[in-house]
């Protein structure tokens, strides 16, 4: 028996030895990288979940104080910064798709506990960076030509990383200033099983943590991470958001290069401006903050009631400010990998829903909920919409200042309502969880801009609602007269919002509805 196996043995140590040796010789060689290798990928990702579960549970073990308590909640609050932490360090070293997922993570204000959100978000703008060489390989590869031969000059430096790509300013061969955005490397190779090992770790959070439900977060990106990492398809999302905003003067999107474009090089106009979030910029240049956010609310109000179709990641780096020659501000929107078709029953449920709260009818609140899916918590999901407590829901939105002690109200009450929150994420159509997300994004913005209680952000949607729901009632009329007089009733409501639009415009800190 022994005799049998001597050979077999012997072949196993053969290749073990080869096996080390190769894996040796790659390494000195500069060849194998082992952040490439799945194994590592996922081990590390599980090592990190596995030391926030323990954290958890043995630290809120030894709580003798109920969960209601100060001291239960600020023990918590410890904990779940500690596992930040942790999460953000695993997204950097791991890269790709990790990154993307805790870029999601970090834009979810008012819906996961303020500590993922705040370290999260640096992800935008702390994203790794590709080794320009690398950069250049990648150019010079799905261009097919040296790159040296295409541009004149390309600055080593990035504008900008993001979780995918990175975007280079450079010349072309005519004195053109462009943009290139180039993909970082080995993104496409890991993607798959990187998406795959987080929902797999996701999935194993939810049976520890019942209360835990986000496995969604993970399966939303593999939906749309295909999308992202073809260039193409951004370049024409450009294109198409540009003609369906064009009734906006003020609103600019780059010029798509397509002789310069691949699957993963996309060479675009170069566009001048200061982020939107620069307060400092619209000082320097005498530019409105009022009056930037009240025209980002009107563009994103068309986008999610009017046409459905909704660039979803509204975050500062990919929105710039700048002025028109007539001293205008003109808004620029950058990467559109993530566009969103609305469906149509979604659009409607949500239009009537978003007028409902503006008129502060429950009842109507409570249908239109319904109709997404929520049921019973639709109080929760009003307020997961609007970033207001349930008084200033009930009360009109729109009717009231959002104070700061509302504000702690609200961000208190967000880790007593995980579960709640949670099943409602896992109930609603898969599109309005990136409605929910560009929302958060778009209200992280108006914070920094200090313009969250402007009231013209509930004049926009108003318009925006009021066009959306009398447009299906005059489509179902029963008659010509009907429809008519229906198209009357619209052109007054609207222009009664206009008047009070105008009267905010010449007296814009005197709103008649919180006096």
């Amino acid at each position: 028996m022994f005799a049998l196996r001597r050979p077999l043995v012997k072949a196993a140590l053969l290749a073990a030895i080869g096996g080390v040796t190769g894996v040796g010789v790659l390494h000195y060689a500069n060849l194998l990288d082992y952040n490439e290798m799945g194994a590592v990928r996922i081990g590390r990702a599980g090592v990190t979940v596995a030391q926030i579960a323990v954290d958890y549970k043995w630290s809120l073990f030894w709580m003798k104080d109920p969960p209601s308590s100060e001291a239960y909640r600020k023990e918590l609050s410890k904990i779940h910064l500690r596992s930040a932490e942790k999460l953000k360090e695993l997204c950097c070293i791991n890269k790709g798709a990790f990154v993307k997922v805790g870029q999601h993570l970090g834009s979810l204000d008012y819906l996961v506990p303020t500590e993922y959100v705040d370290t999260m978000k640096s992800l935008y703008n702390d994203a790794p960076q590709t080794p320009f060489e690398d950069i250049l390989k990648v150019l010079r590869k799905d261009l097919g030509r040296d790159p040296r031969t295409v541009f004149r000059k390309i600055d080593p430096e990035p504008l900008g990383a993001a979780s995918l790509a990175q975007v280079h300013k450079a010349e072309l061969n005519d004195g053109t200033t462009v943009a290139v955005k180039v993909q970082h490397s080995k993104v496409e190779r890991q993607s798959r099983s990187d998406i795959t090992a987080v929902k797999v770790l996701l999935v194993a959070v939810s049976k520890i943590f019942p209360t835990f439900q986000f496995v969604w977060l993970a399966e939303e990106t593999e939906k749309i991470l295909p999308m992202e990492l073809d260039f193409l398809n951004e370049g024409r999302n450009c294109e198409r958001l540009g003609k369906s905003l064009s009734r906006f003067p003020f609103v600019k999107v780059p010029k798509i290069y397509w002789d310069l474009s691949t699957k993963r090089v996309l060479t675009m106009e170069y566009c001048e401006g200061g982020r939107i979030d620069d307060l400092q910029y619209y000082r320097a240049n005498h530019i409105s903050v009022s009056d930037v956010f009240t025209k980002i609310s009107k563009v994103f109000n068309e986008m999610i009631f009017v046409n459905g179709y909704v660039h979803c990641d509204p975050h500062p780096g990919n929105m710039l400010v700048s002025k028109s020659p007539l001293g205008t501000p003109i808004l620029t929107i950058l990467d559109h990998g993530v566009h969103m078709q609305i469906s149509e029953p979604t659009r409607l449920s949500y239009s009537k829903l978003w007028l409902s709260m503006l008129d502060a009818d429950v009842e109507g609140m409570k249908k239109f909920a319904s109709e997404l899916g929520v049921g019973d918590m639709f109080d929760i999901f009003a307020c997961m919409l609007t970033a207001r407590s349930w008084t200033g829901v009930r009360s009109g939105i729109q009717n009231s200042v959002l104070s700061d002690g509302e504000m702690f109200d609200i961000k208190r009450k967000i880790s007593m309502l995980l579960p709640e929150i949670s099943d409602i994420l896992n109930k609603v159509p898969r599109d309005v969880l990136l409605i929910l997300k560009t929302n958060d994004l778009l209200r992280g913005i108006s914070y920094k801009l200090k313009v969250q209680n402007d009231p013209h952000v509930f004049t926009t949607a108003s318009l925006a609602c009021t066009r959306v729901v009398y447009r299906e009632k005059i489509n179902h009329a029963d008659s010509p007269l009907a429809a008519l007089k229906l198209v009357g009733n619209m052109l007054w409501t609207l222009f009664k919002i206009k008047i009070f639009e105008f009267y905010l415009t010449i007296f814009p800190n005197r709103n008649p509805l919180i006096l």
